[in-house]
């Protein structure tokens, strides 16, 4: 009864917020009391029948004729408006999670990470959404039964009194092995996460696992453990569920013993009663076993609740709400003030990234560099506005980003990540009127017009090679028309020909076109085009170099290891 209540209370919540859901819901309750109570009213009629023997009033076919009209059609009409409740539910969970998502800072989705993400956005949301298709037949037979005990109470109610004790305490007995089998799945929904984990790790990592016998039999084992885990879990809640459902139905027979054959002996009870109580319990018998074996589907959406609603509380936590933002083309200068970030790990080592202080012109080409571990991603993440600093500030023309305009912010910046992902369509880019001329030069520009091609926004295909898929993503920056454009390690997949056009020609023409630029890189052969050559080293600048003086720090370190072979 608790998870029952849990999962209408938080259908209640959401349905608060939803016109149309919210009247759904009310007419599906309606409609199940209603088809509950025509179901006690249609026992009570027949018992009302055979006890006046051949004499049948005829308001009693009367009413029966009524109750059979009623009865299919508010279990119909509960079902027809479910149906559609359960479709609108299950689209405003997921439209509602995926923009908490979306609205959720970067770094917290990262510490949540993808296999909680993907559990919540599916299992759980699915759980719920197929627990609520049974929610009608649960109120219709919770109907019947307390119906039926009212009208028990009126054939008798010291007799009804007698029962609800005896029927009290085999409830209590029955309510502690369903507690057991709750933590069962609980844990079982823990172990659901590892396994989502798993199952993403084969997939992302299937090319090393391939090439390895030895890691890829221990990667099978770990599957096995984790999934073993987590059926023995769902296995020891099913098998309670199943010892406390037998357990009911003993309940029930003992319950029915004790009218029968028990109570008569002690009291004296009129045929009328003694017939009653013995039709209207052996009538409860399908809606009670009913109840009791929906409990595993309440189990699991209580858990799925409850794992939904942590979700949202996290996420709604620092979410900033999708809002059209009026992006500014022109600006002067951007100042990094006293900014620090720490960026912590899941074994709880931590990694300090400043304080930086670092001003940056309209029109620069500036490179990133230092080696792995030095902070060049992070840095990255902070300047185009995906994370907030911890201290200090970032102003753009001596105006501080806030919370509040930090979305406007990072509207500046067309970003390719060194973990980039392609869409199969250029979202967001096709209102345009110039789109198809623009897309077809550039594809022609980056060489990708024999591989792909591009109508109405669709991309033909998106499985071709890493360094070709990196041009792509490319492209989709170019469509941006951004003032600035950042770039982490996009030259590391490409091949020498078209790294030399990267870095000679298509980074100079963006510079011509009044675009700043900043590039993540290793490749220093390159390092002279940059305006400014900014290295970090453990999460501080090392040095923040001029062309000039970056070209005089490279001849005094030539210099001195030439002389130092001579």
């Amino acid at each position: 009864m608790r998870d029952l209540i849990q999962l209408l209370a938080f259908v209640l919540r959401l349905s608060g917020q939803i016109r149309d859901l919210r009247r759904s819901f009310v007419l599906i309750v309606v409609a199940g009391v209603a088809s509950g109570l025509a179901a006690t009213g249609m026992i009570a009629l027949i018992n009302s029948i055979i006890s006046a023997g051949e004499g049948t009033p005829v308001r009693l076919v009367i009413g029966f004729a009524v109750l059979c009209v009623v009865l299919p059609v508010a279990r119909f009409v509960s079902q027809w408006v479910l149906i559609n409740m359960s479709q609108s539910a299950l689209l405003e969970l997921r439209m509602r999670y995926s923009r908490r998502v979306l609205e959720a800072p970067l770094r917290q989705i990262e510490m949540i990470g993808p296999a909680r993400l993907l559990a919540t956005l599916t299992s759980d949301i699915a759980t719920i959404a197929e627990t609520l298709n049974i929610v009608p037949v649960l109120i219709m037979h919770f109907t019947v039964v307390v119906s039926c005990f009212v009208y028990l109470g009126w054939l008798n109610w010291r007799v009804l009194a007698q029962l609800v004790l005896v029927v009290g305490l085999a409830i209590a007995s029955y309510q502690l092995a369903l507690q057991k089998a709750f933590l069962n799945f609980t844990r079982s929904r823990h172990r659901l996460d590892e396994v989502l984990g798993q199952i993403r790790s084969m997939v992302e990592g299937i090319k090393e696992l391939k090439m390895h016998r030895e890691r890829r039999l221990a990667f099978v084992g770990s599957i096995k453990e984790s999934t073993v885990a987590l059926l023995s879990e769902n296995r020891s809640g099913q098998i309670l569920l199943a010892a406390t459902s037998s357990w009911g139905q003993v309940m029930f027979f003992l319950v029915v013993g004790l009218v029968v054959l028990v109570m008569p002996r002690f009291q004296p009870l009129e045929t009328k009663v003694l017939s009653g109580y013995t039709i209207i319990l052996f009538q409860l018998m399908v809606p009670l076993e009913v109840l009791l074996n929906a409990f595993p589907n309440l189990s699991r959406a209580s858990v799925a609740v409850r794992k939904v609603e942590e979700l949202g509380f996290i996420l709604e936590s620092e979410a900033t709400p999708m809002v059209p933002v009026l992006a500014v083309s022109h600006w002067q200068s951007i100042e990094l003030e006293g900014v620090s970030h720490t960026y912590r790990r899941d074994n709880d080592e931590s990694f300090l990234l400043g304080p930086i202080n670092l001003r940056f012109r309209e029109g620069e080409l500036v490179f990133i560099v230092g080696g792995n571990g030095s902070g060049k991603t992070t840095f990255a993440k902070l300047l185009v506005g995906l994370y907030s600093p911890e201290a200090g500030n970032i102003s753009v023309d001596g105006e501080i980003v806030t919370e509040e305009s930090r979305e406007r912010y990072r509207e500046r910046f067309s970003v390719v990540f060194s973990d980039f992902f392609v869409f199969d369509k250029l979202l967001g880019l096709t209102e345009a009127k110039s789109f198809a001329t623009e897309a077809q030069r550039y594809i022609e520009l980056l060489q990708l017009d024999r591989k792909v091609q591009i109508e109405g926004g669709h991309i033909s295909t998106v499985e071709i090679s890493q360094g070709q898929r990196k041009r792509l993503a490319l492209l989709a920056a170019y469509l941006e028309d951004r003032p600035l454009y950042l770039f982490d390690e996009w030259a590391a997949d490409q091949d020498p020909v078209f790294k030399n056009i990267f870095y000679t020609e298509l980074l100079p023409n963006l510079q011509r076109r009044g675009k700043t630029i900043f590039v993540i890189s290793h490749d220093d052969r390159y390092f002279h085009i940059a305006d400014r050559v900014i290295k970090l080293d453990y999460g501080k600048v090392e040095s923040d170099l001029t062309r000039p003086e970056w070209a005089l720090a490279e001849f005094v370190q030539n210099e001195t290891l030439r002389v130092s072979k001579i």
